[in-house]
């Protein structure tokens, strides 16, 4: 006997993961998030592992990726069938990638050094950020 997988509507899948309806519609319509299903009226369904997609997508998104760069970036993660890459538990321990496609992985490594890259560009904005804040303070 096959068991059913959990589902939520879109209103539960926003709310759990801090995202507006038309951000997570749009991301629908462009193809990053593609409901697993649908109600007999037509409501998107969303499973725990589009949660765990969209979170991934959330993260990617303060890092200044493009819809286009995280299409590819997800293209690349589906091909390998990580499921764990979009975990909403940032304590989960990851293990590498492994991977017989040596492109593939180049083009995930290319996306890793990137995402150093530009967190450390948000690093140093943080800091010139308390830097004005301290000066504000000091008036």
């Amino acid at each position: 006997m096959e068991r059913a997988e959990a589902t939520m509507h879109i209103g539960e899948l926003a709310e759990r993961t801090g995202l507006s309806l038309r951000t997570i519609r749009h991301y629908d319509e462009v193809g990053l998030l593609e409901p697993t299903g649908r109600t007999v009226g037509g409501f998107r369904l969303y499973t725990h592992d589009d949660f765990g997609r969209l979170m991934l997508i959330r993260r990617m998104k303060p890092l200044g990726f493009t819809l286009e760069e995280m299409t590819e970036l997800l293209r690349i993660i589906d091909s390998f069938g990580s499921d764990r890459a979009g975990s909403d538990d940032p304590g989960e321990s990851h293990s590498p990638v492994q991977t017989h496609n040596p492109v593939e992985r180049a083009k995930l490594d290319s996306f890793i050094a990137q995402a150093v890259e530009r967190r450390a560009k948000l690093e140093q904005q943080l800091a010139m950020a308390d830097e004005f804040l301290e000066l504000l303070r000091a008036q």
